[in-house]
């Protein structure tokens, strides 16, 4: 499970509306990751429109911010459309990229266990390490916290 200072694990991923990310190509710059459970749940959607109003801020702090769930990239778009979202949305339907960031846990609700993605943000900077984590998200003044966080870098 990576955690600050180590390098963050890369990977290249199909993005909404098309095309690919690759992590490493987007060294010299920060990047924020945020990862969520799933597409047009109360949480994601408050989520990701929080970070699409604020990805001009995101912008000018020097950081490219992305999704990443393993909705597929035709649920991503859907989503998009439906939200007006700006923040660019990636699909890990292999769920190998949660896998590789320790987000893909044992979750147990109502007693009932199952697997899924842990609400997290990573922070990483223009060497490629991460520099800052959140696990267990909890939505409310979440976007803010980490603009903050990417400002003070």
């Amino acid at each position: 499970m990576p955690d600050v200072s180590d390098i963050a694990p890369d990977f290249t991923l199909p993005r909404d509306g098309g095309g690919e990310v690759t992590l490493s190509a987007l060294r010299g710059g920060t990047v924020v990751l945020f990862f969520y459970p799933r597409d047009d749940t109360p949480g994601c959607t408050k989520e990701s429109i929080g970070f699409s109003e604020q990805l001009q801020d995101f912008g000018d702090a020097g950081a490219h911010v992305f999704g990443i769930s393993r909705d597929s990239i035709a649920k991503h778009d859907k989503f998009v459309a439906k939200h007006n979202l700006t923040t660019p949305l990636l699909s890990d339907e292999g769920s190998t990229v949660c896998e590789d960031y320790g987000v893909w846990v044992e979750k147990n609700m109502y007693g009932k266990k199952s697997m899924g993605i842990q609400r997290s943000t990573f922070v990483i900077d223009a060497e490629g390490k991460i520099v800052k984590v959140w696990r267990k998200v909890k939505v409310p003044g979440h976007v803010e916290e980490v603009l903050e966080a990417v400002r003070a870098l």
